[in-house]
């Protein structure tokens, strides 16, 4: 959807047939503001989507919220909207432009006339994105009757609104860095800035914030301190760590996020079994899913749906992306696959690249300084060295020599070259597709193939050699005086 549709509600099976945590009297919507510039980014990115493990800060925040099945969803956006919105266009969301960014009170005031007003509100942060599910399922039940904050207890709190609480620890006020006295800048537990209420309570406080503050914004926080004065109780929770509430302003703290976030999938991985070399040095980008006795070597990353088998072996410095490699495959070092199949007990590598399209039959074998493209390599089959096979069908037990290419591209159209079972190619050999070898065919080495090969054929296309007797070799010329 785009700014200013009609909102979507999230159909039963999405948001839960009793309503959010089992409440069928409750629904629960989430607003996640992520309108601004990020300055401090340096970059012309929205500061939104930057990427944390390969995917849109946003995008962390927005599958955190769905966790909690809401009846919708509320995406206040501003600096770069339109392409916040694209690159986000697959989520159920209803975006709300905040022209102008005049603080999180205001920006929660815009999506508010989409909100149901016998709903929860969940305010989450778009630059906040290790949240946990935990941690939000706590809050949205302490705002069943009103509303209710998540603070931090953190060692360095310069920055952040501190939490201001009576002599009974009953929350008073929450006062912003730049507002704060001497003696509460000391205090160590700060807002989050994530809170959830009735909707009906933020409709009721939020128009009457204001922007007396040294940063002239409409606080959101603020509801708290009118709820209090009016004698309603606040409810807090803590946040079990620092790391799940760690806002992302520049380079270094998305660093120090993407660390954390790698750190927790690596641990997750050990926990179920994964032998890895080294746990700080695995970048996980998408989804990982491991076999038994899986073992990782340092420095590999894993991009978009990964799978590997029972006792695959991933070695140093690899690259899979949207990989499925079966079991007892071995990946040897410096090796990068993409959108590949690889099958049982196949060896690859080192030094490989599996292009997409490529498929590994059971015990294939791809080695150093091998490319494959829209391939299917047949069971058994062996491509060790400095070969190129794009666009092919290759049948079982095939042997390809070393510097063998596929001339699959004539400049306009792409041809494929067809392999049958026990064929023989010689070393650099050069097989011109459209292409076919029949089962048995053997190709000398150093043949330019462009007619077909019949079953039990050899191939041979080469010029005469000629050995010249009482040849010299040319002297250097002597040098003149």
């Amino acid at each position: 959807m785009g700014p200013g549709d009609v909102p979507p509600r999230l159909s039963a099976q999405a948001a839960g047939q009793q309503g959010y945590f089992g409440d069928s009297n409750m629904q629960l919507e989430v607003i996640i503001l992520a309108a601004g510039q990020g300055t401090r980014m340096k970059s012309k990115l929205p500061k939104v989507l930057h990427p944390l493990a390969g995917r849109p800060m946003l995008e962390h925040v927005i599958q955190a919220a769905l966790g909690l099945e809401p009846t919708a969803l509320h995406v206040v956006i501003g600096h770069g909207f339109e392409a916040v919105a694209t690159a986000l266009a697959a989520y159920p969301v209803n975006w709300v432009v905040q022209a102008q960014q005049l603080g999180t009170g205001h920006g929660v005031l815009q999506a508010l006339p989409a909100v149901a007003e016998d709903s929860t509100v969940l305010v989450l942060y778009g630059d906040v994105p290790l949240i946990g599910h935990d941690t939000l399922r706590s809050l949205v039940t302490l705002a069943a009757e009103g509303p209710a904050l998540l603070t931090a207890e953190v060692a360095r709190p310069a920055g952040y609104g501190r939490i201001l609480r009576d002599d009974f620890g009953a929350l008073v006020a929450v006062v912003e860095h730049r507002d704060a006295s001497a003696a509460q800048r000391a205090i160590h537990e700060i807002n989050t800035g994530l809170l959830a209420a009735p909707a009906r309570d933020l409709l009721a406080y939020l128009p009457r914030v204001g922007n007396e503050n040294a940063q002239g914004e409409y606080y959101l926080p603020d509801v708290l301190s009118l709820a209090v004065a009016e004698g309603r109780a606040v409810a807090t929770c803590r946040a079990d760590s620092e790391m799940e509430v760690l806002g992302v302003n520049d380079q270094q703290q998305l660093n120090q996020v993407e660390r954390e976030y790698q750190r927790r999938q690596a641990e997750a991985l050990m926990r179920a079994g994964v032998a890895l070399a080294d746990a700080g040095r695995i970048d996980i980008r998408g989804t990982l899913r491991c076999g038994v006795d899986v073992r990782i070597d340092v420095n590999v990353v894993f991009e978009g749906e990964v799978s590997l088998g029972d006792d695959v072996v991933i070695g140093p410095n690899c690259v899979l992306r949207d990989v499925t490699v079966a079991a007892g495959t071995t990946v040897h070092a410096m090796s990068h696959l993409q959108e590949a199949e690889i099958g049982p007990g196949c060896s690859v590598g080192p030094f490989a690249r599996l292009r997409p399209g490529t498929r590994l039959a059971a015990r294939a074998r791809v080695g150093n300084f091998v490319e494959t493209k829209n391939a299917d390599i047949g069971q058994g089959s062996k491509v060790n060295h400095l070969t190129y096979i794009g666009d092919c069908d290759m049948g079982p037990g095939v042997n390809i020599g070393a510097g063998t290419i596929t001339c699959n591209y004539d400049g306009v159209n792409k041809h494929r070259t067809d392999i049958g079972a026990g064929v023989f190619v010689g070393s650099n050999s050069t097989l011109v597709a459209p292409l076919r070898i029949g089962d048995g065919g053997f190709v000398a080495a150093g043949s330019t193939v462009t007619r077909a090969v019949d079953q039990d054929e050899l191939a041979v296309s080469r010029a005469r050699q000629r050995n010249i007797q009482g040849w010299r070799r040319p002297g250097k010329k002597q040098a003149e005086d």
